[in-house]
Formats: C-alpha cells, sequence, structure tokens
C-alpha cells in the first residue's frame, strides 16, 4: 500500500491580526486554535502510517509535503486575502515544476492506480485533491473522515461535497471514545507536555487518525491512501503570527474571557484510577464524555488558554494560541494526585521520560517501540495514583481545594512540627547532616591543603 503525498493547501492558521479562526482536536472541540503546529505532520503521519502499516510507504513522484498538524478533520474559516481561486492557481502551479506525460499504457498522468483512499476534510484543499487524484492515476476516490470531537457542524453536507467533487463514497468513523482512551489518556498518566506548555491534541490525534485510515483502506481494497499537504505549511497570504502581538478576543471559541467569566468560583472533583480519570464529581463518565463535560465546564471559566512559541520539528519556531479547557483540567488533577502517591525518586524519573515521551508523540512516533515501553512504565509508575482531586475554577485560573488517596504517603504525624509518632527523631539529623555534606567537606579540606 502506497502513501500519496499530493501538494495541496490543506488549511492551516498563523495567529491572526484580527478575525476569528478555529479548528480542532482534544475532543470534543477540545483543542481551537489559530496557529500552524504544522511542521513534521506529513513526517509525523508518515511514521504513524508507516509504524502501524508495518511495510515500506513508496513516494510516487510527488513534491516535498507536509500534512498539517492541525489540519485533522475541519473546515477551515479562511481570513486571509488570498481567494479560493487563488489557492487553486497556487495549488496547481506547485505541481507545474514535475513533468508528466500521459502513460502509453493507459492511465492517468502519472500512472494507474485502482482506488484511493483520502484523508478528507470538505474544506478548498481536498476538495481539489479529489480530481486530481483522479487525473492523475485515473483511480475511484474514497474520501475519509474521522470524527475526532470536531462537531456536528463539521459534517454536515460533507458526503454531498465528497461526491460533488468525483469521490465514489465519504467513509466517516466515530473515533472519539478510542482517540480519548487510547490516546489522550495514556498521555495524560504520563504527564507528556510539549515545551513546557503543548498539551498534544494535534500530536495524538494523529496516529488514531492514521490507524483507522489504514482500516478504511484495508476494508474498500485500496491500494494507496493520500492526504492533503505542504513542505512546510500554508500561511494563508497575510495572515500575522508575530509574537509581539496580543491575540484578539474574538479569535477564541472555547473558552470566554477571563474577565468575563462568571464572579463566582466553581469547584469539580476529579476521580482517577491508576493515573486515569474516570468520574466528575463523584459521577462516572466514559472518556469522551468525560473530557466532554470538562471542555465545557472549563470553557466556562475561561481555563485553558496557552499562548506559546513552539519548536518545529524541521528547526523553525511557530506562533501558537490553543484552548485546551478539559485537557488543562485533567492534567492539573493527575499532577497534583501525584504529589500525594509518587516519592521524589519516582516522580522525577516520571518527570524526565514524560519529556522524551512528550517528544516522540510530537515527532509522530506515537508506534515507536520506545514511546511503547516508557507507557508500560508509565503504567506501573502510576498504578497507586488513585484518588480525587478538588480544584477551583476562577477566571482563568486553576487552584487546588483538596486532594486524597488511599495510597497516600503524606503522613501528618510524621510531617508535624509538633511531637509526632516517634518514627522521626529530631536527633537523627544531625548525623545526617554530617554525612550528606562530606563529599562537599572533603573537597574543601583538598582546596585548603588540609
Amino acid at each position: 500500500m502506497a502513501l500519496l503525498s499530493a501538494t495541496s493547501l490543506w488549511c492551516c492558521f498563523k495567529v491572526p491580526a484580527s478575525g476569528p479562526a478555529s479548528s480542532s482536536c482534544w475532543y470534543p472541540q477540545g483543542i481551537h486554535f489559530s496557529s500552524v503546529n504544522a511542521a513534521a505532520y506529513t513526517r509525523g503521519f508518515q511514521q504513524d502510517f508507516s509504524l502501524y502499516e508495518k511495510s515500506t510507504i513508496s513516494r510516487l513522484g510527488f513534491s516535498s509535503s507536509e500534512l498539517l498538524g492541525e489540519a485533522i478533520s475541519y473546515r477551515a474559516r479562511w481570513s486571509s486575502k488570498v481567494s479560493q481561486v487563488q489557492a487553486i492557481q497556487m495549488a496547481l502551479a506547485a505541481e507545474g515544476d514535475t513533468k508528466t506525460t500521459k502513460t502509453k499504457s493507459g492511465g492517468g498522468i502519472r500512472g494507474k492506480l485502482n482506488k484511493v483512499v483520502l484523508a478528507y476534510s470538505g474544506g478548498l484543499d481536498t476538495s481539489v485533491i479529489v480530481p486530481w487524484l483522479r487525473e492523475n492515476y485515473d483511480c475511484e476516490v474514497v474520501c475519509f473522515t474521522a470524527d475526532v470531537g470536531q462537531g456536528v457542524g463539521e459534517m454536515e453536507g460533507l458526503e454531498a461535497k465528497a461526491k460533488a467533487s468525483g469521490a465514489s463514497q465519504l467513509v466517516i468513523k466515530d473515533l472519539k471514545e478510542e482517540f480519548v482512551k487510547e490516546y489522550v489518556f495514556p498521555c495524560l498518566r504520563a504527564g507528556a507536555i510539549y515545551e513546557r506548555k503543548y498539551l498534544l491534541g494535534t500530536s495524538m490525534a494523529r496516529p488514531v487518525i492514521a490507524k483507522a485510515m489504514v482500516d478504511v483502506a484495508r476494508e474498500v481494497g485500496a491500494d494507496a491512501v493520500s492526504h492533503g499537504c505542504t513542505g512546510k505549511g500554508n500561511d494563508q497570504g497575510d495572515i500575522l503570527e508575530d509574537p509581539a502581538n496580543e491575540p484578539k478576543k474574538d479569535m477564541y471559541v472555547m473558552t470566554v474571557d477571563p474577565e468575563e467569566a462568571p464572579e463566582e468560583p466553581e469547584y469539580v472533583e476529579i476521580g482517577i484510577v491508576s493515573g486515569i480519570p474516570v468520574s466528575i464529581n463523584g459521577k462516572e463518565l466514559s472518556p469522551a464524555n468525560l473530557l466532554a463535560v470538562l471542555n465545557e465546564l472549563g470553557g466556562r471559566h475561561g481555563i485553558g488558554r496557552v499562548d506559546m512559541v513552539e519548536n518545529r520539528l524541521v528547526g523553525m519556531k511557530s506562533r501558537g494560541v490553543y484552548e485546551t479547557p478539559g485537557g488543562t483540567i485533567l492534567t492539573a488533577a493527575v499532577r497534583e494526585l501525584e504529589s500525594l502517591t509518587l516519592d521524589r525518586e519516582s516522580m522525577q524519573a516520571k518527570d524526565n521520560i514524560a519529556l522524551k515521551y512528550a517528544e516522540l508523540v510530537y515527532a509522530g512516533r506515537w508506534f515507536d517501540p520506545l514511546r511503547e515501553s516508557m507507557d508500560a512504565f508509565m503504567e506501573k509508575i502510576t498504578e497507586t495514583t488513585t484518588g480525587a482531586v478538588t480544584l477551583k475554577l476562577y477566571k482563568g485560573s486553576l487552584s487546588v481545594a483538596s486532594r486524597r488517596s488511599q495510597y497516600s504517603l503524606y503522613r501528618q504525624d510524621i510531617s508535624s512540627f509538633e511531637e509526632g509518632s516517634g518514627i522521626y527523631n529530631q536527633a537523627d539529623a544531625a548525623g545526617f547532616i554530617r554525612l550528606y555534606g562530606l563529599p562537599i567537606r572533603v573537597r574543601a579540606m583538598l582546596q585548603s591543603g588540609l
């Protein structure tokens, strides 16, 4: 099975000077962003695809391309000066450098394929790619859309649009529960955060989409899969992403302005079992429903806005603005519970491994054996991370109101400054200090010639 990379304008967002912009990832609509977090999406998609497929991926003469991380399955609200006609012309011009000829044995300009599954958003980009594939490969095109929670509106009219573009059918897979349970929650348990801020929403969605796309290709008997992409990313004309510019208020779609959030704080209790969230205020919910509730709750209080400059895989920096209300709440809850259940060495080791874990996910290496091995470690180290954390939500901020666990390593009778159970004897400190400071003392003696 081949992976086709058609040069196109798979829409992404820079930080706009003004006007709204949106797309989606963390279910449902868990990340709306206006950034190009796109570097290496194609590389990441190809890595996730190839590791899952376990086969050689061959490029079929296409120009260098990049499937943008933010373009999972959505229709973009354009806010650039580039018209759709100009965009099509730009896409076609990008292909003009490749010399092509009609094959003598029939088929398309570039060859012959029987059936291709196209990752389809319904936007300008993938709508153009459908006839492009048919012309260049004389193939049947099956469009594939993954529902990872981008909202009902994103699916409206999608089938009619796909067929109008020349596709034989549109296959939509509901991946919401699988996405949250098998991809979001493992990253949450691992504490995987890329470059201190990014909660990896797009990066986590890539592998579940790649996996489902391969499954669909097998189901329909396709001999290739395709995605719309560019080599670097599409800046959509004059849209700005200068880090010196403050994000405009009207660009946010999931969260209210913290200044306009309710005047009264709201408390929410998150129940956690072995590092995985299972309930809200005592009510157990499925993974996707749990995250949906927290997205709405956090958004109401302006929780989860992130403005960052990140290092993309290919070496350049990109400014991105994200909204992740539910993910922000869950990340805080799990981390606070770990403060009770993990000892110092375990916590430090977990944090160190989490950095590499996040890097692998960001780089599209979800199916890499190293990440899977790290996940086994995370599952083991969080066996006792069970309990409940109550958070206070107020005008864009999170604070901890309560944390408790049956596996808590905190003992008030030991930690208290008052005389406790006798387990801790303050007189022991003198000998400890002498031993702990011995290396420094020996070095000082050497420097003093003693």
